[in-house]
């Protein structure tokens, strides 16, 4: 790569569409790990952004809630944690990871009990016998889509079981959320009648839902908010009708969205690499530390951004209030650094101090059902077959903010 910094444009979503582009990452953590991206007509805004793609630099940011703020920047009328940005008491304010303290941990509070090891501990059984069933009929295919007969699924009625979606109406979830995570056609910041469509069904059909479980109640996610935040939280605003919605569509999103591409690209990285998966198959005790591993590896959510509420000095560099910062989690977890051979796929790692579900205030609130269902389905894959192979190319969808994958041609070998 050409020495120079100023031809790197992380909004051009190209650069993205054969997966994350390593290279570009590598020359920024050697040269700028907290690098001024100047605006090119990708950019959202016309704005520039702050880029941390080093560990350490990420690590002080994402620590650093009182300056780093994942709402928005003093007295602006947008913000969050996409590149750009997104209304202020719509979206930014208002979605849970676009939120700041106290609000915020008083709704993640609320609804934590929901996702608790206890809790975790009374799905598992019904997730593993979903596992089951999935994969048998995956093997039934021999050939089959990895990505959408088998990593999708698992996740998704994990995320409906969550939030009390009836079993009928779950595939619509999965139907939504692909129109909204996937650019083809479109730019950063710009929309189209696919992506508006879904938008509106899922707004449409969350606001119904909401309604019912207002007057049937039950003991899903979206009740638990329904019934308040915690007496403490006087004198705290009640969560609000908007609140409850955006909570219905970010768990649609970032419920199963995130899991799921771990799940694909866990297995790729099992396939291209044949000599961990024979060590995986050789001690089963090392699956935990294998998931952790498919974790960084995958790093399923490439950034989150900040916006600086105050003047801040970082790696050098000084940051101006209202200035947006982005947190490339998968360049981070590439740190070699932190990561020793870092490129490397182990599964044996350890440590593994990845940033895949994030760091401290806004820790991601389902990392241990994510790991659940990840352990789940290599469990079950590796008991039930000798053997996978991929047969085509992996299809990407066209984003700079997830790693996702659309679809993934797999054969299966199943055992005896």
């Amino acid at each position: 790569m050409a020495d120079a910094l100023d031809s790197i444009d992380l909004t051009d979503l190209d650069l993205f569409a054969g997966g994350f582009p390593h290279e570009v990452f590598a020359h920024l953590r050697r040269r700028a790990p907290v690098w001024w991206h100047e605006p090119t007509a990708q950019t959202p805004d016309g704005v520039g952004f702050w880029v941390l793609s080093g560990y350490e630099p990420v690590m002080a940011a994402v620590s650093d809630a009182d300056t780093f703020s994942s709402e928005r920047g003093p007295g602006a009328d947008g913000g969050g944690t996409l590149i750009q940005d997104l209304p202020y008491g719509f979206a930014a304010g208002v979605l849970l990871n676009m939120m700041d303290d106290p609000r915020h941990q008083l709704l993640r509070r609320t609804v934590t009990p929901s996702v608790s090891p206890r809790a975790l501990a009374r799905m598992e059984g019904e997730l593993r016998r979903r596992t089951v069933s999935i994969l048998a009929a995956a093997a039934q295919k021999k050939t089959c889509d990895f990505l959408l007969d088998v990593a999708v699924e698992l996740p998704l009625q994990a995320t409906a079981m969550l939030l009390g979606v009836p079993e009928e109406d779950r595939h619509d979830l999965m139907r939504w959320s692909n129109a909204t995570l996937d650019y083809e056609g479109r730019q950063l910041g710009e929309s189209n009648e696919a992506a508006a469509q879904a938008a509106a069904s899922a707004a449409t059909y969350g606001s119904a839902l909401i309604e019912h479980k207002r007057s049937e109640g039950g003991d899903d996610m979206l009740c638990a908010l329904l019934r308040g935040l915690p007496q403490d939280a006087r004198p705290q605003a009640p969560v609000s009708d908007l609140e409850l919605l955006m909570f219905f569509n970010l768990l649609i999103v970032a419920g199963s969205e995130t899991t799921r591409n771990a799940i694909a690209l866990g297995l790729q990285a099992l396939i291209e690499h044949p000599g961990q998966m024979d060590a995986l198959r050789a001690d089963p005790l090392r699956l935990d530390s294998a998931v952790e591993e498919i974790l960084r590896y995958s790093s399923p959510t490439l950034y989150n951004r900040r916006t600086a509420v105050r003047d801040v000095e970082l790696g050098g560099q000084r940051i101006a209030a209202g200035d947006k910062v982005t947190l490339w989690w998968a360049s981070a977890n590439f740190d070699g650094s932190v990561f020793a051979d870092a490129m490397s796929f182990d599964v044996g790692r350890h440590p593994n101090q990845h940033l895949a579900f994030g760091y401290r205030s806004h820790f991601c609130l389902g990392a241990n059902l994510a790991r659940m269902e990840l352990r789940l389905v290599f469990e079950e894959l590796l008991a039930g077959f000798e053997g996978f192979e991929l047969v085509g190319p992996i299809e990407r969808f066209r984003t700079n903010k997830h790693a996702g994958v659309k679809r993934m041609p797999v054969r299966l070998h199943p055992k005896g």
